[in-house]
């Protein structure tokens, strides 16, 4: 099975869905599973609806986003009655005077991939393609109550299998959302239609996830800084995880886990330009490394605060690692980066949320020293550890003025990063991406 997934972008109005579904149709052979996020715009409007206290200005809200959801509809020449059972649930919810907690909240936003659902799959019926809506929870998408932020349970993934090797016709599988074992309807939060078909083309063990979008790739940096910017055809899992997580905007790293833990390989393609190559994400880096010779992309993260710690009595003693990280789990504070000497800690934080409670505790460790306005870059590829790369890199942000700071290198070779003062981040972009993708073109 082919698991197929299309963005809010991807689905953003009559036209866009219209080449989608030619894009499905061109692929029965494949036997797609199809996972679609909402309309373009249409989660936002949800939450905004759900915040609005007036239920006649609530009610007025709705009509709009009726009107945009009818408008498609006639365009594409379906039944304009065909999103009446969710607009009704949507106008009775709305009417409703419960308190706005975040089950509600799920409830409220669950109606976009709903909606979306069903638009596809008539669309594909009007091409004469046997295809059907299906709300998520109907082929075992079944979470825990962590509303917002919901899990698929342990039991989900055979109940998948089970239920979509049932399925006679094409299922278009709303991304997204889950519902608990009680019946409330749950969503998976960021990234999550996404990480919907990851979960359910691990569960498949699928010939491959394609995530659909509104570009040609996963890019060796963010091309709108850098004109000269490549599509990266093949990147291994852990390198897609550390771009994800650094910054770069194409993949939440969250999403793709289910897909590298079961070896699915997952493809990003544009509906823009579906003969693309795009970009396929493989689950070895040791098998992918043999093949890369050089830093493969480049991305940033803004925004850092960077955290010293000099501790000389803990010279001679152990322990101070796990006493400063204690601390960061306390106040539930991601670290990203971390450099140590024999007397001190330094490491990165991209939340100042708790930082004042979370110096005055380190503070009983040793001297605290906090320094903001920071920015970490990020280098994946398949010789970023390779001798002389490293150097090469700080020569020429040297001969730059950029100063580098907290230099941290994976070792198995997947990546380096290090701390620059944010206002030089994108500068060093731009020097290393001509230093190493543009010069191996």
């Amino acid at each position: 099975m082919l698991v197929m997934k299309f963005g809010g972008t991807s689905v953003g109005n009559a036209e866009r869905i219209r080449a989608v579904s030619h894009i499905i149709s061109e692929r029965l052979q494949s036997k797609p599973v199809v996972i679609v996020s909402a309309v373009a715009g249409t989660t936002n409007a949800l939450l905004e609806i759900a915040k609005e206290n007036d239920t006649e200005t609530r009610l007025e809200m709705i009509e709009a986003l009726a009107a945009i959801h009818k408008k498609i509809l006639s365009e594409l020449a379906l039944d304009m009655g065909l999103l009446d059972e969710e607009l009704e649930e949507l106008v009775k919810l709305a009417k409703s005077k419960k308190k706005l907690d975040k089950k509600i909240t799920d409830h409220f936003v669950s109606f976009g991939e709903r909606m979306s659902a069903k638009i596809v799959a008539g669309t594909l019926v009007k091409m004469d393609v046997n295809a059907k809506a299906v709300p998520a929870w109907e082929i075992g998408m079944i979470t825990d109550d962590s509303f917002a932020g919901a899990e698929p349970l342990p039991s989900s993934a055979a109940l998948i299998r089970e239920k979509i090797s049932a399925f006679k016709a094409v299922p278009i599988i709303t991304g997204y959302i889950g519902k608990t074992g009680k019946g409330d309807i749950t969503t998976l939060g960021r990234g999550g239609s996404d990480y919907s078909a990851a979960i359910i083309g691990a569960a498949l063990k699928a010939e491959a996830i394609q995530i659909w979008k509104e570009v040609d790739g996963i890019m060796s940096t963010d091309p709108r800084l850098v004109p000269e910017a490549q599509v990266v055809h093949e990147l291994a899992f852990e390198e897609a995880a550390e771009l994800a997580y650094f910054g770069a905007k194409v993949l939440h790293p969250k999403t793709i886990l289910p897909a590298m833990t079961a070896r699915v390989p997952v493809q990003v393609l544009n509906t823009f330009n579906p003969s693309g190559r795009g970009t396929t994400i493989v689950s070895s880096f040791a098998d992918r490394k043999e093949k890369s010779h050089s830093v493969e992309a480049l991305t940033f993260k803004k925004g850092v605060i960077a955290i010293h710690i000099y501790s000389p009595e803990f010279f001679e003693g152990s322990g101070l690692m796990a006493a400063i990280f204690n601390v960061f789990e306390k106040y539930k504070t991601s670290v990203d980066v971390v450099s140590t000497s024999v007397a001190s800690v330094s490491l990165t934080v991209d939340n100042g949320e708790h930082l004042e409670k979370i110096v005055k505790e380190l503070a009983k460790l040793g001297t605290v020293q906090v320094e903001e306005d920071k920015a970490i870059v990020c280098a994946v590829g398949g010789s970023v550890n390779a001798a002389g790369v490293t150097g090469r890199m700080f020569s020429v942000l040297g001969e730059n003025d950029i100063a580098v700071e907290m230099i941290s290198q994976a070792a198995g070779g997947v990546s380096i990063t290090f701390v620059v003062n944010e206002g030089d981040a994108e500068n060093a972009l731009k020097i290393l991406h001509k230093q190493f993708i543009e010069s191996t073109l």
